[in-house]
């Protein structure tokens, strides 16, 4: 058994169940062994960037390390961006790079990067080996890494003269332990502080984040919520940790304006932060004064910031925090405030789940595909102005029904992760939306969904500009620039590479359009203009309303 070949056996003791990659001469030894392997399927993409993004969403989705490999070079180049996001968005992932002979390391060699160097700020952790003999450790410790709390990205790298040494049989053949870890729970002390303070307050809001999801507590927190009458705002990458359908859900918060929820925080004498990260939604955005009362808790201490600065840090597995808490706790009053708040905007909201207006404006397009998804379909979002609309007003009944990349961010995630989702969940719909500028930075995966037979649906909001950016630029300046530009035939593109293609020309078409695209055998695609006046609209009102509660 040689290097390679050992480091497949150590990925299937990982249980990993896809590895995501494109070859290249000198990771030939490893795509033999994967190829050779009953327990893992090798999935080809069309670039690098794909790989890693739906090893991304695996790895987010399943809490297992999604794994991605190229060759050296530029193969390990093409990769950055999508570990980059793993690491950023807390998703496990593990990525594994060729690299040149290690008598050539030392020298100006072709196609040679220093990679752990390279990836080494956006993993955790970042080792080659360079023995036969460390085969399985360097391999273990990776998974450890990447799954630990906080999850994040590893890098293995395999110099390809060490791809085809011999391993020794002995100790060096044999496979590690991989411990279950066990929990860990708050400390006494720091649950009955946190207690006397939310008894002493008036108006609590909780502001919950993507570890809450992580750490499978959705079902504590609404208990905790609905039964001591406190209103849950949550962020972007936690949507669903509480259900829309909830009185106690307020909204979700992380548009660049000020909106309904920053008006729910205001006015909160005590801000419950549970499983949030600063990476995901800062301080500055919700605590610019640094006033806030705040409850820190989560599995991990608080990050330092001046605008974060808990009075408590209740540390440990939130479930169990969140289920203790309620034995010391008193209910509140109803928060008919909040509620009036929340009000205000479903009555806004309301209108426009009739607009047939076209263009298709946002809010409906988001109301039509609720619609046709069930409680546990998945949309991913990709990055760019429809983020901020998915986000506002995209409804969710579960965690983890609704992807989106807000720790890095990153354009192009949308159509690979899709992928990587209806891996993990065959038996659900599952829907990329994306703009057009997002859609054409992986647009070559399309072909590997088609390769894969996955009926996976990419709605393209088409709008020929980075509309994001355009929107920012029109709120800052008044006017637009260097965004715009010109867009294929996403049909007739769709159809070359074996896909279905559809578009959209009338808004009441939506609905049916999208029954029809679920209903293809592999991936289709919809092209459907969009209007997005309704960005500086909504920048327009939200500017409105906050004048009209500051009075």
């Amino acid at each position: 058994m040689n290097v390679a070949e050992m480091v497949v056996k150590a990925l299937e003791h990982e249980q990993v169940e896809y590895a995501f990659g494109i070859p290249g001469e000198e990771n030939l030894d490893l795509v033999r062994a994967l190829d050779k392997s009953e327990k893992i399927e090798t999935i080809i993409v069309r670039h690098e960037q794909g790989a890693a993004f739906m090893a991304d969403v695996y790895g987010r989705l399943t809490g297992k390390a999604g794994v991605c490999f190229s060759t050296l070079g530029p193969g390990a180049t093409n990769l950055i961006t999508g570990v980059a996001d793993a690491n950023g968005d807390g998703a496990p992932l593990v990525a594994i790079t060729a690299q040149v002979s290690t008598d050539k390391i030392p020298l100006t060699s072709h196609q040679y990067l220093d990679l752990e160097a390279l990836f080494q700020p956006i993993t955790k952790r970042t080792k080659m080996i360079m023995s036969r003999n460390s085969v399985n450790e360097i391999v273990r410790l990776a998974f450890k890494y990447a799954e630990g709390e906080k999850p994040g990205a590893s890098h293995i790298c395999i110099p390809q003269d060490v791809a085809e040494e011999e391993v020794p049989e002995g100790v060096s053949q044999k496979l590690l332990h991989r411990p279950v870890k066990g929990k860990e729970y708050a400390d006494k002390n720091e649950l009955e502080e946190a207690a006397a303070i939310i008894n002493r307050s008036q108006r609590p809001v909780i502001l919950v984040g993507h570890s809450a999801v992580r750490s499978h507590a959705e079902k504590a927190l609404t208990a905790f919520a609905e039964k001591l009458h406190i209103p849950v705002i949550n962020t972007m990458m936690a949507k669903g940790i509480i259900s829309y359908t909830s009185e106690y859900f307020l909204s979700t918060i992380g548009i660049p304006q000020r909106d309904y929820p920053n008006i729910c925080l205001d006015m909160a004498d005590l801000v419950i932060c549970i499983g949030y990260d600063i990476v995901e939604l800062a301080p500055s955005k919700w605590n610019v004064d640094g006033k806030h009362t705040i409850i820190h808790m989560d599995s991990r201490p608080a990050h330092v910031n001046k605008l974060y600065q808990p009075e408590v840090e209740v540390v440990g597995d939130i479930e169990n925090s969140l289920e203790e808490l309620l034995l010391y706790v008193d209910a509140k009053k109803k928060p008919e405030v909040f509620f009036d708040i929340k009000k205000s905007f479903e009555t806004e909201n309301a209108e426009y789940k009739t607009d047939d207006s076209f263009p298709v404006k946002p809010q409906r397009l988001l109301s039509d595909v609720r619609k046709i998804l069930g409680p546990d379909d998945i949309v991913l979002s990709d990055v760019g102005a429809h983020k901020m609309w998915i986000s506002r007003h995209y409804e969710c009944y579960k965690p983890n029904t609704c992807i989106i990349s807000n720790g890095f961010a990153t354009m192009g995630i949308s159509l690979p992760g899709a992928i990587a989702a209806k891996l993990v969940h065959p038996e659900n719909r599952v829907i990329a939306i994306t703009g057009d500028g997002g859609f054409m930075m992986n647009s070559q995966e399309l072909e590997t969904a088609v390769r894969l037979k996955l009926n996976i649906v990419v709605l393209i909001l088409n709008d020929s500009s980075y509309g994001l950016i355009k929107w920012k630029q029109n709120d800052r300046f008044n006017e637009s620039f260097c965004v715009d530009f010109t867009n294929p035939d996403f049909v007739m593109l769709a159809e070359s590479m074996h896909a279905k293609g559809f578009r959209i020309e009338s808004t009441d078409h939506l609905i049916e359009t999208l029954e029809e695209a679920f209903r293809c055998e592999g991936p289709a695609v919809i092209d459907c203009p969009v209007d997005y006046s309704e960005n500086e609209k909504l920048s327009r009102h939200l500017r409105e309303v906050m004048e009209r509660y500051r009075q």
